[in-house]
Protein backbone atom coordinates (compact mmCIF):
# COMPACT_ATOMS: atom_id res chain seq x y z
CA UNK A 1 0.00 0.00 0.00
CA UNK A 2 2.87 2.35 0.82
CA UNK A 3 4.39 1.63 -2.59
CA UNK A 4 1.19 2.71 -4.34
CA UNK A 5 1.08 5.92 -2.34
CA UNK A 6 4.68 6.68 -3.32
CA UNK A 7 3.98 5.99 -7.00
CA UNK A 8 0.82 8.11 -6.92
CA UNK A 9 2.70 11.02 -5.34
CA UNK A 10 5.40 11.07 -8.02
CA UNK A 11 2.84 10.66 -10.83
CA UNK A 12 0.81 13.59 -9.47
CA UNK A 13 3.92 15.75 -9.19
CA UNK A 14 4.89 15.02 -12.79
CA UNK A 15 1.31 15.73 -13.91
CA UNK A 16 1.40 19.14 -12.16
CA UNK A 17 4.61 19.98 -14.01
CA UNK A 18 3.05 18.80 -17.27
CA UNK A 19 -0.03 20.98 -16.74
CA UNK A 20 2.16 23.99 -16.00
CA UNK A 21 4.33 23.65 -19.09
CA UNK A 22 1.66 22.11 -21.35
CA UNK A 23 3.59 18.91 -21.98
CA UNK A 24 1.47 16.22 -20.29
CA UNK A 25 1.39 14.10 -23.45
CA UNK A 26 5.13 14.37 -24.02
CA UNK A 27 5.81 13.24 -20.47
CA UNK A 28 3.29 10.42 -20.90
CA UNK A 29 5.20 9.08 -23.90
CA UNK A 30 8.63 9.46 -22.31
CA UNK A 31 7.60 7.86 -19.02
CA UNK A 32 5.84 5.00 -20.77
CA UNK A 33 8.83 4.43 -23.04
CA UNK A 34 11.25 4.34 -20.13
CA UNK A 35 9.00 2.02 -18.10
CA UNK A 36 8.74 -0.32 -21.11
CA UNK A 37 12.52 -0.21 -21.55
CA UNK A 38 13.05 -1.31 -17.94
CA UNK A 39 10.58 -4.17 -18.41
CA UNK A 40 12.31 -5.35 -21.60
CA UNK A 41 15.88 -4.88 -20.38
CA UNK A 42 16.11 -6.67 -17.03
CA UNK A 43 19.87 -6.15 -16.81
CA UNK A 44 19.45 -2.39 -17.23
CA UNK A 45 16.75 -2.30 -14.56
CA UNK A 46 19.01 -4.27 -12.23
CA UNK A 47 21.98 -1.97 -12.93
CA UNK A 48 19.91 1.13 -12.14
CA UNK A 49 17.63 -0.11 -9.36
CA UNK A 50 19.73 -2.57 -7.35
CA UNK A 51 20.98 -0.84 -4.17
CA UNK A 52 23.81 -3.38 -3.91
CA UNK A 53 25.56 -1.55 -6.74
CA UNK A 54 27.45 1.63 -6.01
CA UNK A 55 25.20 4.72 -6.18
CA UNK A 56 27.65 6.60 -8.39
CA UNK A 57 27.80 3.72 -10.88
CA UNK A 58 24.00 3.50 -11.00
CA UNK A 59 23.85 7.23 -11.64
CA UNK A 60 26.41 6.94 -14.47
CA UNK A 61 24.44 4.13 -16.11
CA UNK A 62 21.24 6.20 -15.91
CA UNK A 63 22.99 9.27 -17.36
CA UNK A 64 24.27 7.24 -20.33
CA UNK A 65 20.77 5.89 -21.01
CA UNK A 66 19.20 9.34 -20.74
CA UNK A 67 21.76 10.78 -23.17
CA UNK A 68 21.24 8.03 -25.75
CA UNK A 69 17.43 8.20 -25.70
CA UNK A 70 17.33 12.01 -25.68
CA UNK A 71 14.65 12.62 -23.08
CA UNK A 72 13.38 16.12 -22.33
CA UNK A 73 15.22 18.05 -19.65
CA UNK A 74 12.27 17.68 -17.25
CA UNK A 75 12.21 13.91 -17.63
CA UNK A 76 15.98 13.66 -17.20
CA UNK A 77 15.65 15.56 -13.93
CA UNK A 78 12.65 13.43 -12.94
CA UNK A 79 14.47 10.13 -13.52
CA UNK A 80 17.59 11.43 -11.76
CA UNK A 81 15.43 12.44 -8.79
CA UNK A 82 13.85 8.98 -8.67
CA UNK A 83 17.32 7.43 -8.64
CA UNK A 84 18.64 9.72 -5.91
CA UNK A 85 15.58 9.05 -3.71
CA UNK A 86 15.80 5.29 -4.22
CA UNK A 87 12.49 5.25 -6.11
CA UNK A 88 13.64 4.03 -9.52
CA UNK A 89 12.04 0.65 -8.84
CA UNK A 90 8.63 2.37 -8.84
CA UNK A 91 8.81 3.58 -12.46
CA UNK A 92 6.26 1.00 -13.65
CA UNK A 93 3.72 1.96 -10.99
CA UNK A 94 4.37 5.67 -11.50
CA UNK A 95 3.73 5.16 -15.22
CA UNK A 96 0.40 3.40 -14.54
CA UNK A 97 -0.81 6.23 -12.30
CA UNK A 98 0.44 8.88 -14.69
CA UNK A 99 -1.40 7.25 -17.61
CA UNK A 100 -4.64 7.36 -15.59
CA UNK A 101 -4.07 11.00 -14.61
CA UNK A 102 -3.24 11.99 -18.19
CA UNK A 103 -6.38 10.24 -19.47
CA UNK A 104 -8.47 11.99 -16.83
CA UNK A 105 -6.93 15.33 -17.75
CA UNK A 106 -7.81 14.79 -21.43
CA UNK A 107 -11.32 13.50 -20.63
CA UNK A 108 -10.59 9.96 -21.81
CA UNK A 109 -11.94 6.75 -20.33
CA UNK A 110 -10.46 3.38 -21.25
CA UNK A 111 -12.82 0.45 -21.47
CA UNK A 112 -12.43 -3.27 -21.95
CA UNK A 113 -15.04 -4.95 -24.12
CA UNK A 114 -15.38 -8.69 -24.52
CA UNK A 115 -17.56 -10.07 -27.30
CA UNK A 116 -18.52 -13.60 -28.21
CA UNK A 117 -17.34 -13.14 -31.80
CA UNK A 118 -15.36 -10.67 -33.89
CA UNK A 119 -17.27 -7.40 -34.22
CA UNK A 120 -17.15 -5.25 -37.34
CA UNK A 121 -15.19 -1.99 -36.95
CA UNK A 122 -18.32 0.16 -37.42
CA UNK A 123 -20.08 -1.81 -34.65
CA UNK A 124 -17.21 -1.16 -32.27
CA UNK A 125 -17.28 2.53 -33.21
CA UNK A 126 -21.04 2.76 -32.51
CA UNK A 127 -20.57 1.12 -29.12
CA UNK A 128 -17.72 3.53 -28.35
CA UNK A 129 -19.89 6.54 -29.26
CA UNK A 130 -22.79 5.24 -27.15
CA UNK A 131 -20.51 4.69 -24.16
CA UNK A 132 -19.03 8.16 -24.62
CA UNK A 133 -22.52 9.68 -24.44
CA UNK A 134 -23.32 7.55 -21.38
CA UNK A 135 -20.33 8.63 -19.31
CA UNK A 136 -19.57 12.02 -20.85
CA UNK A 137 -15.98 11.21 -21.83
CA UNK A 138 -14.23 9.98 -24.94
CA UNK A 139 -14.06 6.19 -24.67
CA UNK A 140 -11.16 4.15 -26.01
CA UNK A 141 -12.17 0.51 -26.32
CA UNK A 142 -9.87 -2.47 -26.02
CA UNK A 143 -11.75 -5.34 -27.67
CA UNK A 144 -11.26 -9.06 -26.96
CA UNK A 145 -13.18 -12.18 -27.95
CA UNK A 146 -14.47 -14.94 -25.66
CA UNK A 147 -16.67 -17.64 -27.20
CA UNK A 148 -17.84 -18.66 -23.70
CA UNK A 149 -20.16 -15.62 -23.70
CA UNK A 150 -22.26 -17.44 -26.35
CA UNK A 151 -23.42 -14.08 -27.70
CA UNK A 152 -23.55 -10.39 -26.77
CA UNK A 153 -20.89 -8.24 -25.13
CA UNK A 154 -19.54 -7.35 -21.68
CA UNK A 155 -18.00 -3.91 -21.22
CA UNK A 156 -16.03 -2.67 -18.22
CA UNK A 157 -15.23 1.00 -17.68
CA UNK A 158 -13.51 1.45 -14.34
CA UNK A 159 -15.95 0.01 -11.79
CA UNK A 160 -18.92 0.09 -14.17
CA UNK A 161 -19.72 -3.26 -15.80
CA UNK A 162 -22.34 -3.48 -18.53
CA UNK A 163 -23.12 -7.14 -19.13
CA UNK A 164 -25.24 -7.88 -22.19
CA UNK A 165 -24.03 -11.44 -22.70
CA UNK A 166 -26.31 -14.35 -23.40
CA UNK A 167 -24.36 -16.41 -20.85
CA UNK A 168 -25.33 -14.01 -18.06
CA UNK A 169 -28.93 -13.88 -19.24
CA UNK A 170 -29.09 -17.70 -19.15
CA UNK A 171 -27.58 -17.77 -15.67
CA UNK A 172 -30.13 -15.19 -14.49
CA UNK A 173 -32.98 -17.22 -16.01
CA UNK A 174 -31.74 -20.36 -14.31
CA UNK A 175 -31.62 -18.56 -10.95
CA UNK A 176 -35.13 -17.19 -11.48
CA UNK A 177 -36.44 -20.65 -12.32
CA UNK A 178 -34.79 -22.11 -9.21
CA UNK A 179 -36.53 -19.49 -7.09
CA UNK A 180 -39.85 -20.20 -8.80
CA UNK A 181 -40.15 -16.74 -10.32
CA UNK A 182 -41.75 -16.19 -13.69
CA UNK A 183 -39.32 -15.41 -16.46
Amino acid sequence: MKNLAIARRYAKALMLIGKEDGNTEGYREELCGFADLLVREKDLKNAICNPLYDAENRKNVLQKVLEKIEFSKTMKVFFTLLLSKGRMGFVGEIDKFYQKLADEFKGIARADMVSASVLPEEGVEKISVALSKLIGKEVILKVKQDAALIGGIVTKIGDLVIDGSIRTQLINMRESLKKGESV
